[in-house]
């Protein structure tokens, strides 16, 4: 039993979880002059989507992300004193509520440093609280650009937002934080709902969407910033309360898609830390760890990209704090070359690394950085060159925090690849005195996949666990075809190859075939035997949901675990009319080496070949059976 006092220590312990920037860089040596800076990436077609584990542009050209943060407009308030007072901010860095450094430097002049550093995109912060915020910003604020006077943060933003664009650059807009203030401790902004309702974070996400779309170089929605516990809870992923990431992520995405603009990447950064940072208590930084068991399907495919951050005083079980709140448990920085690959794989980079499963996708590691040049520890610095080896080595997308920051007399934050000082003097990566310029040259040079991304099949995940999980947009747009019950619909394009016993788990695929269902997007909801010939029954004693010849499963619904309707899309040719039934009461029956992954962990389940598809499901209502999938009637294809 765990005593009182170590719970209220532990309590306090979860106020102090740092934010990534929040250690303090020791004093500098000046290496070597570094590298010349890289170009900036050639041109690219937007809008983004994605074909397997790469990000692709309108023409199918590979667009990996190299990618920095401009932070500021999310807040640098630390949450206590004068909000006007430098002091009382992050580093003594004013944003004035707003990306940081508009009064240092003028917005091309800025944008003009992103290019040298070889970027081609920039995740750019936001606050709820910002969308909402009408005072205007103070002259001082914008003292190097004038013509911004008078504007709200919003309006600023959007200045922001066409400079970036205007160059070349792709903007992702992230909402970082609900209220405007410094990320990320125990503060109000834990979660997405946490200073707010759900339902006020997906309409300023609508609306953010929508006043963008015809600004086709805005080319994602990065949801929510670094989803973690508060005193008093956890966030999870899966559990279906209010407090579950995955159902909320999953639900706006798919609403922007559908509503607000159907081009933008939706990336879902994994759940960034659980428990109490207290040895001999559960903690623990999940990252991307349950998307293997779990994993998104929205309703238009080739737009889902997943997002984790690492920082060197961090670990896969520590908070990053430093005295309260302390654990014994390693730093990303305690471990080998090896170690941290393997740990990284473990944790993020897998996702990106297996093919043809319901999770694979593109990985985005949209936070890391170090203290610049006045970081001398030896650790830190290693941890940062293997970080970046790790980076090439994988070709992952990844994205620098922060880009911009203040110096005075070339001293200050430090982790900024560019800094202004108060009377607009560049302290840059490329002057020579920053020890990271030729790791970051490595980065941003390193050989990589570029040119033509041949399209992909998809494998898709349905998990109507505790709601409809209906991804069809056609099917969406109809009458609900089976009411009081939970509905699964692949996405449209994909037929279902699979189905767990239990759990409700189903897989869709477009593999070998493509897109089966014809223009007049004909449908059947077929409740009873009707389709089951008499010469071929291929479930005896079991009940049988089977489509009408030339036609295939897209859906199914359940009450609790039971089976209720099977949904059959008609094809647009004819389909082949040999069949089998494949078994899955009594244990796994999948092809050898199926595609597809473990679509439902833990579970039974059964699967098609990729040249068939399922035409049927059987289950039975004997005495102390839940009525729950046992057999799918997989027919082939042609």
């Amino acid at each position: 039993m765990v005593s009182r006092s170590l719970i209220c220590s532990a309590l306090t312990a979860v106020v102090i979880l740092l934010a990534p920037t929040a250690q303090q860089p020791q004093a500098a040596e000046r290496p070597a002059p570094a590298p010349a800076a890289a170009q900036p990436a050639a041109a690219w077609t937007p809008p983004l989507s994605t074909r397997g584990r790469y990000i692709v542009d309108a023409t199918g050209n590979r667009f990996k992300l190299k990618s920095g943060n401009w932070h500021g407009a999310s807040g640098t308030w630390n949450g206590s004193g004068n909000a006007d007072d430098n002091a009382s901010h992050h580093a003594g860095e004013n944003s004035g509520r707003m990306p940081l450094g508009l009064d240092r430097a003028p917005i091309a002049d800025i944008v003009s440093g992103f290019r040298e550093l070889g970027v081609n995109s920039v995740r750019l912060p936001f606050s709820n609280e910002m969308v909402h915020d009408a005072r205007p910003v103070t002259d001082a604020s914008v003292a190097a650009n004038p013509g911004l006077r008078g504007r709200t943060p919003l309006q600023v933003y959007d200045a922001v937002v066409a400079a970036l664009t205007d160059a070349g650059l792709a903007v992702i807009l992230n909402n970082h934080t609900n209220t405007t203030r410094w990320c990320c401790a125990v503060d109000g902004n834990e979660r997405w709902n946490a200073s707010q309702t759900t339902a006020v974070w997906e309409n300023d996400w609508l609306f953010m969407a929508r006043r963008y779309k015809d600004n086709r170089r805005v080319v994602g929605a990065d949801l929510y910033n670094e989803v973690r516990r508060n005193v008093l809870d956890d966030p999870n992923w899966g559990l279906g309360d209010d407090h579950d990431w995955f159902a909320a992520s999953q639900h706006l995405g798919d609403r922007i898609l559908q509503e607000a603009n159907a081009d933008l990447l939706i990336i879902v950064e994994g759940i960034n830390w659980t428990g109490i940072p207290v040895d001999g208590l559960p903690h623990a930084r999940p990252t991307l760890e349950p998307v293997q068991r779990l994993s998104h399907t929205l309703v238009r495919s080739g737009k889902l990209v997943y997002s984790a951050h690492f920082y060197d005083y961090t670990g896969p079980h520590h908070s990053g704090a430093t005295g309260t709140g302390e654990t014994s448990d390693p730093r990303y920085r305690d471990f080998t070359p090896a170690e941290l690959r393997d740990v990284l794989y473990q944790q993020a980079f897998y996702v990106a690394d297996q093919r043809d499963q319901h999770f694979t996708a593109p990985v985005w590691i949209s936070e890391f950085g170090i203290g610049g040049r006045d970081e001398t520890g030896a650790r830190q610095r290693a941890w940062f060159e293997n970080f970046i080896d790790q980076l090439i080595a994988t070709d992952a997308d990844f994205a620098y925090w922060p880009l911009v920051g203040w110096h005075e007399n070339r001293k200050g934050n430090g982790w900024a690849l560019l800094s202004w000082d108060a009377a607009g003097h560049r302290m840059g990566l490329y002057d020579g005195d920053d020890w990271r310029a030729a790791a970051w040259t490595r980065l941003v040079t390193a050989a990589g996949r570029t040119g033509p991304v041949a399209p992909t099949s998809h494998w898709s995940m349905l998990s109507p666990d505790h709601a409809d999980f209906d991804q069809s947009l056609r099917m969406r747009a109809l009458p609900d075809w089976d009411p009081g019950a939970r509905k699964a619909v692949c996405p449209d394009g994909e037929r279902l190859i699979g189905l767990g016993h239990t759990g409700n788990r189903g897989l869709c695929t477009d593999t070998t075939a493509g897109d089966l269902w014809g223009a007049s997007a004909a449908h059947e909801v077929v409740f009873d035997d009707r389709h089951v010939t008499a010469n071929n029954d291929w479930a005896s004693g079991y009940s049988k949901l089977q489509c009408p010849p030339n036609a295939f499963l897209i859906g199914y619904s359940v009450r609790g675990a039971a089976v209720s309707r099977a949904l059959c899309a008609a094809s647009a040719t004819p389909l082949g009319t040999t069949g089998r039934t494949v078994w899955f009461d009594r244990g796994d029956n999948r092809p050898t080496a199926a595609k597809g992954g473990d679509f439902a962990y833990g579970r039974y389940k059964g699967q098609c070949a990729d040249r068939e598809y399922a035409a049927g499901i059987a289950y039975t209502g004997r005495v102390g059976s839940s009525r729950t999938p046992d057999a799918l009637y997989c027919r082939t294809l042609r």
